[in-house]
């Protein structure tokens, strides 16, 4: 699996190479927790990007098996999703990665800071 390391825990930036989709996710869930639907708004509404179910869906299982994110009981039809303390980790080292590379590439385009 992507981000695995030999002895079965998760590279210090799991989310390198996880996708888009899995950092967005990651990022709403960190305002709290979120059913499918309500995940779908509001990374819409934060990044403008539409997930559609397959990738949505997609994302939430490979999260869930990395240990990121860990499904709530069900209410009625919905099924919520929470982010998990190592996921919270790994958002923020990802971030951390980020930015990194972000203030690098405005350095070296003599943009200056954000």
């Amino acid at each position: 699996m992507a981000g695995d390391r030999a002895d079965g825990g998760a590279g210090p930036d799991v989310l390198r190479r996880a996708g888009e989709a899995s950092v967005l996710i990651l990022i709403s869930l960190a305002g709290g927790p979120k059913h499918g639907y309500a995940l779908i708004q509001d990374i819409k509404q934060l990044a403008g990007v539409e997930l559609g179910p397959g990738t949505l869906y997609g994302a939430l299982d490979r999260l869930e098996r990395l240990g990121l994110i860990e499904p709530l009981p069900a209410d009625e039809r919905r099924h919520p999703y929470r982010i998990t303390a190592p996921g919270a980790a790994a958002l923020r080292a990802h971030l951390d990665a980020v930015e990194r590379v972000s203030a690098a590439g405005r350095l070296r385009l003599a943009l200056g800071g954000i």
